[in-house]
Parts: C-alpha cells; sequence; structure tokens
C-alpha cells in the first residue's frame, strides 16, 4: 500500500517539443541553439528565461493532435489518466433535456466545474448554460499550437474554478502560409460514425516580422451511432440486470435477463379492477399482457433499443483569428476572435404516456363516461371488456380505467439543437520605456464571450388538450367527439389509445407538443498585468506580477410554456436566470534563494495571492507558496501548497426544480415483509403506501418493472450557497540526467498530489438518501415522495420521486500518484520516441452532507486505482507510425449500490480494459502528408454496465465515458502545406 509520504504529484513531460497526453517525440526539433527570451508558461503570470513551470504540468503539442487523428480536443485529452469521466460528451448526453453533444473535460474527478479551460491564458465562454464548463466543440483543434494541463490548484494565478487544475488551450501565432488539413473516416463495423473533416489555416506578417495576421475555417461532421447496430447489445433487445433484489445475491447483477421489454408498448396496456392487465396484437384482438414473454405467450412488451442512439451525430462550423499590430518597439495591440456553430441531433424512443400522466390528481383513473345533462354517457372508443371490468374508484359517480401506452405515431422524441459561440479580446501588451522601469512589462486586455443555444423538439403531448381528446361521447351525427364543447369548439379530436396505429393524423395534431428551450450565457472580462523585476539578489533577480480583473457572468435558460409548467407529459423546467459580478486583484513573485552552490544548483521560492469580491458569496481569498530546489543539473525536487475557492455558479445558486428521471437506483423496501422488525423494515413501513404494497402483494413489499422504469425526481439550486474552498499539497520530483550520455534524452518525473476541499458544493446523491431514509436518518426522507395508493401501473409505496439539492457539503478530496517517463532518440535508420504516464488514485471521496461518513469512490466505476497511456512513434524519412495505447484499470460498482444486496461485497469486478490507436503517415512530397489512422485498433468491446446499474449510460450498455462504445474506427487524410 502506498503510504502518504510517498513521493510526488502530478505530471510534466519534457521531451524537446514538449510532453503530452499522447506526445509523439519523434516530431520534436532540438532549440538548444535558439537565444534565450523570457516566456510565460501556465501556472505563472510572471515571465522567466526558461519554461520550467512552478507546478506539475502536462504539454500536448500541435504535432500530438496531429498524430491522433482527433476532430474535437476531448477526444484526445481523455487519455491523459489524470482525466475523470466528464459530464458531457457525445456518447452520454443523447438523453439530457439540454447540453446535447457538448463536450467538457473534469480533471481528477472533481467535476467539470472545477477544472479552468483558457485560451492563451484568458477565460473562455461557458458552453453550458448556469455553469462554467467549457464546450471543446467551440476550439479549432487545428488551430492549437499546444494544450497545457496543469493539475493542481490554481486560483491564486487565475481566479475561481481552478481547484482540480487549469487546461490552457494556445492558439497558433505568428504562422506564416497555408496549410489544409482533410481526412474522413467511419466505425468498421456498421459504417456508421461517419466522420467528415477539413480545415484551413492560413496567415501571413509584416516585412519585419513584428505585425501578423492569422485566420482558421474548419469543419466536422460526426455521425450518429445507433444501439439497434451494435450486435453487443442483444441485437437491438432491451436488457437489464435488476432482476435481482435489494435481498438478493449481487453477483446476479452482470447476468443480463433478455430481453426486457420496456411495459409501455406502442398497443396499449389496460388494467382491470381485479389487477389483470391486457393488450392487443397487430389485428387488433384482445390477448394477455406478457413483458418479456413466457414458455407459452410472446413477449408484447415495447424494444427501446431500436430507437436509442449510442453517439449523438454532431456538426461543427469554426472560425478563429488573431493578430498583433505593432505601435511602436515598446508596445502592440492584439485581437482574437473565436466563432463557432454547432449542430446537434438527438433521438430517442417514442413517449411512454401514462394515464397518470393526464390525471395526475386521482391515481391517473380515466373517466369512461362523462356526464352530459346529468346523464352518464359512455365513451364509445373504451371497449367492453375494459369497461365492464373497471368500477367507480373516485367517487364519481363514473366509471374509470387505467392505461399505459406508446406514442408511436408521433414517431421517436427528437431535438434538433442549435449552438452558436462568439468571443472576441483585444489589448495591449509591451514594455514601458527604457531608464524609467526597465524590464517591466505590461498586459491589458478586454473580452467578451456569448453563447446561444436554440433547441426544438418533438414527440411530447400536451396533456391539457389529451384530457379532453379522452373524453369522447358518441356524435349524433355519427362517429364520436369530444365530450366538452368548448374544446370541440377549439379544434377537439377525441384519442383513440386502444391498439396499434390507431391515434388519427388529426387526434396527432390536436394533442401534440413542440417543445422549445432557449438559453444564453454572456460573459464580460476586463483585465490587466504588470510584471517584471524589483531588485536583485545574489540568486538572482525578484519577479513580480501584479494585476486586476472585473468579471461579469449571466446566463438564462428558457423552455417552452408547457414544458416549463410540466403539462407535456415530460420534464417539468422551469426557467432559470442569473448574474454576477466579481472584482480581483491578485499578486505573484518568484524569489531566488540559492543558485550554485554546494548541493544547490538552484533554490527558488513562488508565491502568490488573490482577493476576490463576489456580488454573490462577498470576499475570497487563495494563495499558493511553493519551493523548486534543485541540488544539481539533473534532479530537481518541488513542492507546493496552495488554497483555491470556487464560487457557486448560477445553476448552483438560481437552477428552480427541474424534473429529472434518474435511473440505476434501488429501492431499500423492497423485500420488507408485515413482521420485519430490523430499522429498515420499520422506516419503510412508516409510510402508508408501503404498507398498502404489503397487504397487497402477500405480506411482502414488492415493486413491477413499471416501478423500477418510473422513478422521477427534482434536481433544485441554493441560494444561500457559500464558496468552497481546496487546499492541494503536491511533492515531486523531476530527474533528467543529461550529465549521463547513455540516459541524456530521458525524462522522469514522479509527483504525490493530495486535494482536500472544504465546503465541498455537491448535490446529495439519490442512492445515499435512499440509504439514509430507511437506515435511520429522517431527514433525508424530505428527499423522497411515495405513491400512497396504486397509480395506473404504478404500486402503492413505490417511489414517486426522489429529489437532490444543492449544498455546501461536508466535503471532497483526492490523493494519488502519478508517474511519468520519456525518451527519443536515433534508432536503428529513424527516430524513435516513447512516452508514458500513470495515475494511482488512492483515495476519492465525498461527504454528502456535514457530519456524515466519507462515501469511498477509489477504485469504483470511473474512477479506477490505476489508470495509464503509453506513446510511440518512429519516424524513418517520409514513413511514421504513431500508437497510443490507454489502459483502465479494474474497478468495481458504486458501493452505496451494493450495499443494498445481502452479498454485494461479492458482486463481480469490471476488469481492465485497454485499446491502442495507431496512425500511418507519408510524406509524398515536402508539402503533402497522407495518413491512415486506426481507433480502437483491435475492437476492444466495453465493459457491460446494463440497464439499471449505476454508471450504465442509457442505450449504449455500458459507461461511455469510460469505455468506448462504438468499436474499432478508420480515417484517411491528406495535409497540404503551402
Amino acid at each position: 500500500m502506498i503510504k502518504e509520504t510517498t513521493l510526488s504529484r502530478s505530471v510534466r513531460m519534457i521531451c524537446a517539443a514538449g510532453l503530452a497526453l499522447g506526445v509523439h517525440a519523434a516530431h520534436a526539433q532540438d532549440t538548444a541553439s535558439e537565444p534565450i527570451q523570457k516566456v510565460q508558461i501556465t501556472g505563472s503570470r510572471i515571465s522567466s528565461p526558461n519554461a520550467d513551470s512552478p507546478s506539475p504540468l502536462q504539454i500536448l503539442s500541435s504535432a500530438d493532435i496531429a498524430a491522433s487523428g482527433a476532430v474535437n480536443l476531448q477526444e484526445l485529452m481523455q487519455k491523459n489518466p489524470t482525466m475523470g469521466t466528464p459530464t458531457l460528451s457525445r456518447t452520454n448526453s443523447n438523453f439530457l433535456t439540454s447540453g446535447g453533444g457538448v463536450s467538457t473535460v473534469n480533471l481528477r474527478n472533481l467535476g467539470d466545474a472545477r477544472t479552468l479551460v483558457l485560451v492563451n491564458g484568458r477565460r473562455f465562454v461557458s458552453g453550458v448554460p448556469g455553469d462554467t464548463a467549457v464546450d471543446l466543440n467551440t476550439i479549432p483543434i487545428d488551430f492549437i499550437e499546444r494544450v497545457e494541463l496543469l493539475t493542481g490548484g490554481a486560483s491564486a494565478t487565475y481566479g475561481s474554478d481552478a481547484v482540480a487544475g487549469v487546461v490552457n488551450i494556445i492558439l497558433k501565432r505568428n504562422f506564416n502560409g497555408i496549410l489544409l488539413d482533410g481526412s474522413a473516416g467511419r466505425a468498421w463495423e456498421k459504417n456508421d460514425d461517419q466522420k467528415r473533416k477539413l480545415a484551413l489555416t492560413f496567415g501571413t506578417s509584416s516585412a519585419d516580422g513584428a505585425s501578423n495576421i492569422m485566420g482558421h475555417f474548419g469543419y466536422s461532421r460526426q455521425g450518429a451511432v445507433m444501439s439497434k447496430d451494435r450486435a453487443r447489445l442483444g441485437s437491438a433487445i432491451d436488457q437489464t440486470s435488476l432482476g435481482a433484489s435489494s435481498t438478493d445475491d449481487a453477483r446476479d447483477l452482470f447476468t443480463p435477463l433478455a430481453p426486457f421489454y420496456s411495459s409501455i408498448p406502442p398497443q396499449g396496456r389496460f388494467f382491470l379492477a381485479d389487477g389483470s392487465t391486457f393488450t392487443y396484437d397487430r389485428n387488433g384482438n384482445v390477448i394477455p399482457w406478457s413483458t418479456n414473454g413466457s414458455a407459452t405467450s410472446a413477449a408484447t412488451g415495447f424494444n427501446r433499443s431500436e430507437y436509442r442512439t449510442i453517439a449523438v451525430p454532431t456538426e461543427r462550423f469554426l472560425f478563429a483569428t488573431n493578430g498583433n499590430l505593432k505601435i511602436n518597439d515598446n508596445h502592440n495591440a492584439f485581437f482574437e476572435g473565436t466563432y463557432a456553430q454547432t449542430k446537434v441531433d438527438t433521438n430517442i424512443e417514442p413517449f411512454a404516456m401514462t394515464s397518470g400522466d393526464i390525471y395526475k390528481n386521482n391515481g391517473g383513473q380515466v373517466p369512461a363516461e362523462s356526464l352530459i345533462n346529468g346523464v352518464r354517457v359512455r365513451n364509445p372508443l373504451v371497449p367492453q371488456n375494459l369497461f365492464d371490468g373497471n368500477v367507480d374508484t373516485d367517487d364519481d359517480g363514473l366509471r374509470d380505467y387505467n392505461f399505459s401506452r406508446r406514442l408511436s405515431e408521433f414517431g421517436p422524441r427528437h431535438s434538433s439543437v442549435d449552438r452558436s459561440t462568439l468571443r472576441l479580446a483585444t489589448g495591449l501588451k509591451g514594455t514601458f520605456l527604457p531608464g524609467l522601469l526597465n524590464d517591466w512589462s505590461y498586459d491589458a486586455f478586454v473580452s467578451y464571450g456569448r453563447t446561444t443555444e436554440s433547441q426544438n423538439s418533438t414527440g411530447q403531448i400536451n396533456t391539457l388538450t389529451a384530457r379532453s381528446a379522452l373524453e369522447a361521447i358518441p356524435n349524433p351525427a355519427g362517429g364520436v367527439m369530444c365530450a366538452d364543447p368548448v374544446a370541440r369548439a377549439q379544434g377537439c379530436v377525441p384519442l383513440n389509445v386502444f391498439g396499434f396505429n390507431t391515434i388519427t393524423p388529426e387526434a396527432l395534431k390536436y394533442v401534440t407538443a413542440p417543445g422549445s428551450l432557449s438559453t444564453g450565457i454572456t460573459q464580460k472580462i476586463a483585465g490587466g498585468t504588470v510584471s517584471g523585476d524589483v531588485f536583485e539578489l545574489p540568486a538572482g533577480k525578484i519577479g513580480v506580477a501584479v494585476g486586476y480583473e472585473w468579471r461579469s457572468e449571466e446566463s438564462s435558460s428558457v423552455a417552452d410554456p408547457l414544458t416549463q409548467a410540466g403539462l407535456n407529459a415530460g420534464n417539468a423546467t422551469p426557467p432559470t436566470y442569473g448574474k454576477y459580478t466579481v472584482r480581483e486583484v491578485f499578486a505573484e513573485t518568484r524569489v531566488p534563494l540559492l543558485k550554485d552552490q554546494f548541493y544547490s544548483k538552484s533554490l527558488d521560492f513562488r508565491g502568490s495571492f488573490r482577493h476576490g469580491d463576489y456580488s454573490t458569496v462577498g470576499s475570497t481569498n487563495s494563495w499558493n507558496a511553493g519551493l523548486e530546489w534543485a541540488p544539481v543539473s539533473d534532479l530537481k525536487f518541488r513542492a507546493t501548497r496552495a488554497v483555491s475557492t470556487r464560487a457557486p455558479n448560477i445553476n448552483e445558486l438560481y437552477q428552480a426544480p427541474s424534473q429529472d428521471f434518474p435511473s440505476g437506483l434501488v429501492d431499500p423496501c423492497v423485500g420488507v415483509t408485515a413482521t420485519s422488525n430490523d430499522p429498515t423494515s420499520v422506516a419503510c413501513r412508516a409510510a402508508p403506501g408501503v404498507s398498502a404494497n404489503i397487504a397487497a402483494n402477500g405480506g411482502v413489499f414488492a415493486q413491477s418493472q413499471s416501478d423500477q422504469q418510473g422513478i422521477s425526481g427534482y434536481n433544485r439550486g441554493n441560494p444561500q450557497l457559500a464558496a468552497e474552498q481546496g487546499r492541494s499539497n503536491t511533492i515531486g520530483v523531476v530527474i533528467t540526467p543529461r550529465s549521463i550520455p547513455v540516459l541524456s534524452k530521458f525524462t522522469f518525473t514522479a509527483d504525490y498530489f493530495k486535494i482536500k476541499i472544504s465546503d465541498a458544493i455537491v448535490s446529495t446523491p439519490r442512492q445515499y438518501s435512499l440509504q439514509q431514509c430507511y437506515g435511520g436518518n429522517a431527514s433525508y426522507c424530505s428527499f423522497i415522495t411515495r405513491r400512497a395508493v396504486s397509480e395506473g401501473s404504478y404500486n402503492a409505496g413505490s417511489i414517486k420521486y426522489s429529489d437532490t439539492a444543492v449544498s455546501n457539503s461536508g466535503g471532497k478530496g483526492t490523493e494519488g500518484i502519478d508517474l511519468t517517463a520519456s525518451w527519443a532518440d536515433r534508432v536503428g535508420p529513424g527516430r524513435l520516441a516513447v512516452q508514458t504516464s500513470y495515475t494511482y488514485l488512492k483515495t476519492l471521496w465525498e461527504i454528502p452532507l456535514q457530519g456524515e461518513d466519507k462515501d469511498e469512490a477509489a477504485g469504483e466505476l470511473e474512477s479506477p486505482r490505476n489508470k495509464a497511456v503509453l506513446g510511440l512513434a518512429y519516424k524513418w524519412g517520409p514513413v511514421g507510425i504513431n500508437t497510443t495505447t490507454t489502459y483502465t484499470g479494474r474497478s468495481k460498482l458504486d458501493d452505496q449500490f451494493l450495499n443494498t444486496f445481502a452479498n454485494g461485497d461479492q458482486a463481480p469486478k469490471i476488469g481492465s480494459y485497454t485499446t491502442t490507436d495507431f496512425q500511418l503517415t507519408y510524406d509524398v512530397k515536402k508539402a503533402f502528408q497522407v495518413y491512415l489512422g486506426m481507433d480502437n485498433a483491435f475492437d476492444r468491446k466495453p465493459a457491460r454496465i446494463i440497464s439499471g446499474l449505476p454508471g450504465n449510460t442509457t442505450g449504449t450498455e455500458t459507461d461511455a465515458s469510460v469505455y468506448d462504445p462504438i468499436g474499432r474506427r478508420y480515417y484517411l487524410g491528406l495535409r497540404v502545406t503551402l
């Protein structure tokens, strides 16, 4: 077991052209002969004569990006072992009501909001309404010079959100000429996931090179991947692992029940008073109901996987430009501009409507009769057997019935999303007049960013008009009509839900509810920095940087009126709006303590401090202090301690209760009997609906498939939130044995990291709330709402709502070790480059609420203890080969989930997962390069995380944030340099 005192943290790969997530050093160039000049690197605002980072740093070069064949930066970043699972990506966002196709990053698995993404050292506007997460779709990957990844707290340097670290994307500068890059590819198995990319980069400089301008146009499209086209998904047959109940052996969890169809079919399912149900065949005949079939009856449930999407189609149009204008020898003006338009389409199965969606206040009871002038009039559309098999259940004197039906006539639920992002920045930078402040420089800028999203969706039903359409009576002129004369005057058409394709186009038009969502995010920033040397010590000059920054963030998200009120039988999504401003001052220093002394080639101290004043949470303070000691030229030790802050974002503060439909929840009350007397049983029976359920099911609480699939809930913000504070410690060693000829091209780093966040802003996990509510902590029961009586296909006592709220919890933290090694030299006729990066995760924990125990996640799905990446590159004349092998270690399911099973500790482990990518290049001529690549070349299948298990991504039967759900893919491309 690795002790807390074990060396070091984070990653810093050093290899001529820089290091990276998959650096390919065969592209590196020797820069040793270039004149020394001051540079500024991520983690510091002080320019220095070397590019050493004050904190552990990785660098991804433009050559690495080219060698990956990626069209989106997230694809490449996710290969780095310091990266956690992103909240949003192409493969995990299809079922979300917003955010489809967005690409974010998540350092250390501490959350997207704790990873600060910069462009050219400055903040970039968010791509997620109410959040600070940047959508990497908006960054043109072919316009990137390098990406600097700082894996440690950096709020003192860059402000809020840099608790886990910083991703600084540096765009190309001073480019002259034209670079054209085009490629096309697709998935091997089904010829889907079609990929197209075309990028044009151009630039020119003035005769003296002091002024320049660049531009970039880019286009890319990644096609859809359907669940039905992957054989591992059971040939488009729904599967589940939750055949086991909370008292069963968890070893059964990885044994799928196939098929496991939805209990809401397109021909309808109807419930009789005696508890029996029936449905229809294709010819309209009444047949018994059997969701998944049996030895004597065919399955009548609905196969959702026929419609589901593994990866959403994403189309991007990109433009970027930057330039520098020399005013005189000491001053320059600069500008940056980025515009991105992203189009995304999401598709899921037709809407599953229940009578409870329409009649929410009476248990979903639909009247089979109407009272017309005091006379009971039967709905002629209601079949005789259903009419005769039910009674008056709500004391209104009219017979009632319940039903559920898939709205197949509506077609799949489809959302078309159009997102655009504009960012402009301009400013002045230069040096002060010689003789006044020698070697002092300044950088002042203003920036504006705006992200807008327009989303239009189909496939939902208007519950108000549907209610009128369900209440039909005979039409004196023949046929049927709506009972309500006001509704008739408004065009009401009766809704026939009894059988396949019985909803007429006219009725469909009357009850359909097109949806819309409009969002907007605005960011405004103004700031400036002055830096230079104050005076000289025996070991060198003291460097200082001071600055000021003002920032305004504003966000809104407004759905159509029916969606806001929850009147389209879907997620109720109230509008969210919020705004805040912050003013910050900061200072940084670098103090050389020793130089060229015995056992101290160099010893430097670095420190920084930032004070912020937020309009929402008031004052915040962040600081950073560190030492770098090189006893000899080939060995350096580094240690830092930092306090970082993160102010709550707009959603965390102001989000109104927004409806969600969580999956994978296990009800602790399943299996409770009328006589069991353990604390969980007593707490469960305190709910009236649970007692009714036990009485109706032979003395044991039971849940149906509908109960499992029908859980809803609300997410809400908290305007009383305070800022969270993160403390990070790093200790590291860098070994660069340049004095040993045989090892002169070798670099090794070892870094220990520990991050602890107090008062962390988190949403209380739903499964945790369930375990606490029925484990003796009644305060959590406020998050749980159970059905007091049966509602249609839902049993009494089943969970109706499982809510979650944001709070400043007890905390969140992580601890582990990063190791990296790199080497590059001539081998045979060519040049070989090798590097590897490895992360050992000792702990990753969260305290859901103050005073509670830690919920440990290290070693669980999405947080394996071991992750690594190995990059190899060989260049021989015009031929090059690059490979990247990514390793994800063994893991297990969430312990909070497994604790609900009698033998949860014996559940099968999720095995390790390794994928390999290849790219071959051939230089036809100096200006032309052809390349052929293959991702997941050995077609490694993803771990089977079946529907109902925590971590499952709906429609993929795996965790698509961790494992590749698509399979082997190839691409062919051409690069032209003029």
